[in-house]
């Protein structure tokens, strides 16, 4: 065989194993049902933060944890335990979505993005028409 023949097949089998390896961190958009339908499982749960509920954040204890109470798109409530510090701001945010999956009663999270209000608008939009 030759060398450039070796390389190739050296460079496919990494790039096999690549996106193996990506395919199995995916995770896919669900709700809190789906997540404790099957708890082992990653999910990515979009939704509301409960702002009448409690938020525990104690950065003198674990700076990086964090739990609060979400209600999904579907209108299921679930308590949210986070595995980071708290977001600037995350008392305003508009939509979170987490990556995480069901452990118990509660949805154990490694990840969120949260949609904020933006700051161009002042919260009025305005709709043009001709």
């Amino acid at each position: 065989m030759k060398k450039t023949h070796i390389i190739a097949i050296v460079i496919i089998a990494v790039a096999i194993g690549v996106i193996t390896t990506s395919l199995g961190n995916a995770s896919t958009y669900g709700n809190f049902t789906e997540a404790f339908d099957n708890p082992g499982s990653k999910i990515q749960v979009v939704g509301y933060f409960n702002k009448e509920k409690e938020l525990i954040y104690e950065p003198e204890i674990d700076p990086n944890l964090m739990s609060f109470y979400m209600t999904d798109k579907e209108g299921k409530e679930c308590k949210v335990v986070l595995n980071q510090s708290k977001p600037q701001d995350f008392e305003r945010s508009e939509e979170i979505v987490l990556k995480g999956k069901a452990v118990g009663e509660e949805f154990h999270a490694t990840d969120m993005l949260m949609k904020c209000p933006s700051k161009y608008n002042d919260g009025n939009q305005q709709v043009y028409t001709d």
